[in-house]
């Protein structure tokens, strides 16, 4: 991924759009990663597969709840506190 510094993006957007069209360009400000610049369809191709995704998330604990393969709510945050997970 192709690295700018915010003033450089400011300076170069038209050069930057352009590199974005490519591979995504990770802004800097004071050194520190703030953005990243993508093409529209690799956006739109990211928002698909987070929304297929979560599909797959709903269609599992609707089939778990169906099967009665279910915990206690308080059990869970418990589990997802302390990182545990499958």
């Amino acid at each position: 991924m192709d690295n700018l510094s915010a003033n450089e993006a400011k300076t170069h957007f038209g050069s930057m759009l352009m590199r974005a069209q490519k591979a995504p360009v990770q802004i800097n400000k004071n050194g520190k990663p703030v953005a990243v610049v993508m093409s529209a369809e690799d956006y739109q191709s990211i928002e698909s597969m987070k929304l297929e995704l979560l599909k797959i998330r709903s269609d599992r604990a609707r089939l778990d709840v169906a099967a009665a393969r279910l915990i206690d709510g308080e059990a869970f945050f418990d589990e997802l506190d302390a990182g545990d997970h499958d």
